[in-house]
């Protein structure tokens, strides 16, 4: 069944109008949707009872079930898993804002979106692609997980992180449908600079990107700074090697309003060693970017290992004698599995819908 909620106005009109209904009954639905977050048609209590039967009939307003929720033992972020019409499995973490300067505390509420069901990318250090790719999440897939991230917290959800399961620069029509109604002021009314967009490097997707002409903020997963490296553990750096997204991020930077974040993952023996520190730090200074550490969150049925808490300070000082702006993130919710995937892959999908391996698009 369609979901109503990648339609925007414009579609909304032009729906009802097909349905022989006039244009105000567009917006309406739309304040329905997205003003009063209605979970069924009969809440619509101010369209007409036939006009809510038909639409009940063609279309669902949630497009996933949530099956599972998962809470860190500091009670703050919490992963949950949803289950979409076609029996696929999908994960979100909500993340609640840090404690600032001073003790301040922000009301800030993020959640970290996934793009995709799986991953064809396959990076070394991640879950996602252990189970194969399956397919592209649709725009209201995307948009769901936001509204039951909202019912889950009891609040609103105000910033965005595309940094869950998949790539979301290789779904790149339903990601721009999706930011649209994110943006969308009588919808989710999200602006664009509380919303990230994470890539593995996918230098043609990050061209679309920057057409779109939206001040999005950039993260790129890096995790290596030199081709040697980086292809240990992203193989996409056999399709599109650093000699390829620097220049895409260089013109990224002539376009785009924020500093792009380099996400670096700490990974003892492989990138975690004080002379690719200094490589690394050279990569940001050419790009102007700031850099975020991250000490590897540990998967079942992966061989890397996290570095120690002292080799990871030492990372971070050498970035910052090279005066690069880093920050060290730990991750939140390592004890509820909250990197990508891992839920999803302690509990695959039920019988009969089991996610189906596809050829690594990356391989050259």
């Amino acid at each position: 069944m369609d979901c109503l909620l990648e339609y925007s106005r414009d579609a909304l009109v032009e729906l009802l109008a097909g349905m022989g209904h006039k244009p105000f009954r567009a917006t309406q639905l739309q304040e329905w949707v997205w003003k009063h977050r209605a979970t069924s048609f009969e809440q619509m209590s101010n369209l007409p009872p036939a006009l809510r039967a038909e639409l009940a009939g063609r279309f669902c307003l949630r497009p996933l079930e949530v099956v599972e929720v998962s809470e860190s033992s500091t009670g703050s972020t919490r992963k949950f898993l949803s289950r979409m019409q076609d029996g696929h499995l999908v994960e979100s973490v909500i993340i609640p804002a840090a404690v600032g300067q001073g003790g301040a505390h922000s009301s800030r509420l993020t959640l970290c979106v996934s793009s995709q069901v799986g991953c064809a990318f396959g990076c070394r250090f991640c879950a996602s692609g252990l189970l194969g790719f399956t397919r592209n999440l649709t725009a209201s897939e995307i948009l769901g997980q936001i509204l039951a991230a909202e019912q889950i917290a009891g609040e609103r959800v105000d910033n965005l992180v595309f940094m869950g399961m998949g790539e979301p620069l290789a779904n790149m029509d339903n990601l721009l449908a999706a930011l649209t109604i994110i943006m969308d002021q009588q919808s989710l009314n999200i602006g664009a600079r509380h919303i990230t967009i994470s890539t593995s490097g996918n230098v043609p997707g990050l061209r679309r990107l920057a057409e779109f002409g939206r001040p999005l903020r950039l993260a790129v997963s890096l995790h290596g700074a030199s081709d040697e490296v980086r292809s240990q553990v992203m193989p996409v750096n056999r399709k599109w090697p650093l000699g390829e997204l620097i220049p895409a991020l260089r013109e990224w930077n002539r376009t785009g309003k924020h500093m792009i974040t380099l996400e670096y993952i700490l990974i003892q023996d492989v990138n975690a060693m004080l002379p690719e520190a200094r490589k690394l730090a050279r990569i940001a200074r050419e790009l102007n970017a700031k850099v975020n550490l991250i000490p590897y969150n540990t998967v079942d049925g992966l061989p890397w290992v996290r570095p120690s808490e002292a080799d990871c300070k030492a990372f971070c000082r050498a970035l910052m004698a090279e005066k690069v702006p880093v920050t060290m993130r730990y991750e939140k919710g390592h004890d509820i599995n909250a990197a990508c995937g891992q839920l999803r892959l302690r509990r695959t999908a039920q019988p009969g819908v089991a996610p189906t391996r596809v050829p690594k698009i990356m391989e050259k």
